[in-house]
């Protein structure tokens, strides 16, 4: 087979990182087994996933996100690193508007930092082990004492894959809530299926599960994942969540290209 010079760009999110690829042609060779190869970190580029920029009909910019496992969702920090490569394109200005799998999001851009909104969120579910709600992903909340000493992977998985969410999945979050309108936070991803040293949906979810369980009904809240710091503002109104924004660091840190 005839093999090709695929051109990419590595960018990180408060340490979750992705492969960015320009595919403003639409010319991507998309298939699951490729995006295994580039996210695997011996044989590949190695990232939490892969980000396509496309050309949009409904917003400023595409953006096209697929898990290492091949699966596609929405994808909140790789969404910010999206926008920062995308403005470095010259395809978006500071402020823009960017399609996703669930939807039109809005952007902002300024230098490092970039700010995203996210969908609304109508339903904080309680359930045994802590929150269930969705995030753009679903996301299950588990309040812990002994963070540092959890063992993500393990415990991530054994939710992830046991008898209640193994037909659709679920992202794991293990936090500490602080005193004054603070968190920390581990996640096990779905579709990674691995801890990650931040996840933007997952890093959401905590936020709005801390605000339904200190009673706020306004943020922000800081966020600091294993990766990074990050802040998520947001409005409680009629029971649901409003106006809901993901802000942090989205940096470039390498690019080159790979036969494929």
């Amino acid at each position: 087979m005839p093999t090709v010079n695929l051109f990419f760009f590595k960018y990180q999110g408060a340490g979750n990182d992705f492969i960015l690829i320009d595919d403003r042609l639409d010319i991507f060779p998309d298939s699951s087994s490729l995006i295994k190869q580039l996210c695997d970190r011996r044989f590949g580029i190695g990232s939490d996933g892969v980000m396509l920029i496309k050309k949009s009909d409904q917003a400023d910019i595409k953006l096209d996100f697929i898990n290492p496992d091949g699966s596609r969702s929405f994808c909140g920090n790789g969404s910010r690193c999206g926008l920062r490569f995308a403005k470095i394109l010259g395809e978006i200005e500071e402020t823009c508007s960017f399609e996703a799998i669930d939807g039109v999001h809005q952007g902002e851009i300024k230098n490092d930092v970039v700010r995203i909104s996210m969908m609304d969120v109508d339903t904080v579910s309680e359930h045994p082990s802590g929150y269930l709600l969705h995030t753009g992903s679903p996301h299950l909340i588990i309040e812990v004492e002994n963070l540092d000493e959890i063992d993500v992977k393990t415990e991530g998985a054994r939710i992830r894959f046991g008898e209640e969410f193994k037909e659709h999945g679920i992202n794991v979050n293990f936090v500490t809530y602080g005193s004054d309108r603070n968190l920390r936070i581990r996640t096990y991803e779905r579709g990674v299926e691995d801890e990650t040293l931040s996840c933007g949906t997952g890093v959401t979810a905590a936020a709005l599960s801390m605000a339904i369980r200190n009673g706020f009904d306004s943020g922000p809240i800081k966020v600091k994942s294993r990766g990074g710091d990050l802040e998520v503002d947001f409005s409680y109104v009629d029971q649901g969540f409003q106006s809901v924004w993901l802000q942090g660091p989205a940096k470039k840190v390498f690019s080159g290209e790979i036969v494929i």
